[in-house]
């Protein structure tokens, strides 16, 4: 769906608010923490009491039969028995042992059933884990979260201060532009009065040729990095953004003096302790499978039949009776073959990774910690050193513009001193850019980023 466009002025507090509400990476992340409360409470549902009903009607087009042996003849045998009866022979009248059968159904015609069922689990291992891992399940969800946030701050903010410092570098080269232009013009005139030679216009004119370009591959970075600043917070390339923070020595060097750390300030290692934990209950539900599961029931069932036998007869057309029931059901579980056995093994063994990874991950922090603390304290020595140059450049040239005006220089002179200019203020804004970029990876592995 296109989406109109916007327009934001933004500092960098700003673009990591924008870019958590925006970024797809942390949305998945929200969704992926919202199907983790949804599954506990799935795990909660299983403790309540299970509720069932249900409603059968049929009819049945030929009734199921069984065969009986006809009662009448056996009763009819008794009798001559009894009385003495004899055949013409005088032998007693007995049964010859075959029987007659009828066939006859206990099934009426029209049939309907109707009940209901009442389920309470009171004890079953994997509920029972279930529900004490509930808290723990929620809290690694969170923090994955963080961790995904962690990622998304960090790329945000070296994206925002990479287009900060080019905006501010471009405003340099914009100035040496200008004085360029001037220079460029003065000259010129000077040439027309016969005071200096087409070689100093020439001079000149690769100076400023030279700075445009330096010029245009300053705005061309700039365009890049604001595209890039724009997929980091997840807005469209078609939105405005404008920067309203500031950057000097001093913001870089803030803070810099506290190294207090602790492993927990790292979301990574709070998220595997937590894995540690999970894992503990994993094993814990094996373990308790070794148990009886235990639950209680309570069954109604009302059932009516109908025949048209009842119907003939004038009696009431519909037979109704309902059964209760209520009862205790346990399952002992005896010999499954030592799965049971085994799955607890390979949790153990899982429950082993995880440990190893924390601690590997802990080896992978001492040394990020070791490399970032290293790399900022060269940052700094050398944006401080590249800020002197700049100072001590920028006197230079202040010092050949003054002599050149006053007719003591040449144009050779001032134009090396603004190229020397021009370059130490590159230098300078090479060593703040590298400076807060170590300023920012040292932030984020002590975990105070």
């Amino acid at each position: 769906m296109a989406t109109a466009q916007q327009s934001y002025t933004i500092s960098a507090k700003d673009a990591v608010d924008i870019a958590f509400k925006n970024v797809m990476d942390l949305k998945n992340a929200r969704l992926d923490y919202n199907i983790t409360a949804a599954k506990n409470k799935e795990i909660t549902g299983m403790a309540y009491p299970q509720v069932s009903a249900s409603i059968q009607g049929n009819h049945y087009l030929t009734l199921p039969l069984i065969q009986f042996p006809d009662a009448t003849e056996v009763s009819i045998y008794d009798i001559l028995k009894k009385e003495g009866v004899k055949d013409g022979s005088g032998n007693p009248i007995t049964a010859d042992g075959q029987f007659n059968v009828r066939n006859f159904s206990f099934f009426s015609p029209w049939n309907i059933n109707a009940g209901a069922t009442v389920q309470q689990l009171l004890f079953e291992p994997q509920v029972f884990v279930g529900l004490q891992a509930r808290k723990a399940l929620l809290e690694s969800g969170t923090l994955q979260i963080k961790v995904a946030e962690d990622k998304v701050k960090e790329a945000v903010y070296k994206s925002y201060y990479a287009v900060l410092i080019a905006e501010k570098q471009l405003w340099y080269i914009t100035e040496s532009k200008k004085r360029l232009q001037k220079l460029a013009h003065d000259i010129e005139e000077m040439f027309k009065n016969g005071f200096v030679e087409k070689l100093d216009i020439d001079k000149t004119t690769v100076s400023l040729n030279n700075t445009t370009a330096v010029e245009n591959q300053l705005r061309n970075g700039i365009v890049i990095g604001y595209a890039m600043l724009k997929m980091n917070l997840g807005l469209s390339q078609s939105d405005t953004l404008f920067l309203k923070d500031s950057l000097t020595a001093l913001q870089v060097k803030d803070g810099m003096l506290d190294e207090s750390f602790s492993y927990e300030d790292r979301n990574e290692v709070k998220l595997l302790n937590k894995a540690k934990q999970l894992q503990g209950f994993d094993i814990k539900r094996y373990k308790l499978s070794y148990f009886p599961t235990v639950s209680a029931f309570y069954g109604f069932q009302e059932t009516g039949q109908r025949s048209s036998a009842a119907q003939s007869s004038n009696s009431k057309p519909w037979f109704w009776y309902n059964t209760n029931q209520i009862g205790l059901s346990i399952n002992i579980p005896i010999f499954d073959g030592f799965q049971k056995k085994y799955k607890i093994q390979q949790s153990k063994f899982a429950l082993q990774k995880v440990e190893n990874t924390l601690e590997q991950t802990k080896l992978g922090i001492d040394l990020e910690r070791t490399i970032a603390k290293n790399n900022l304290a060269n940052a700094i020595l050398n944006m401080d050193i590249q800020e002197d140059n700049m100072q001590l450049a920028e006197r230079v040239y202040n010092t050949e513009k003054k002599k050149y005006e006053a007719g003591l220089g040449s144009s050779f002179t001032i134009l090396q001193s603004d190229t020397d200019l021009q370059q130490a203020q590159s230098n300078y804004f090479k060593a703040l850019y590298d400076a807060i970029i170590a300023r920012v990876s040292y932030l984020k592995a002590m975990g105070k980023l």
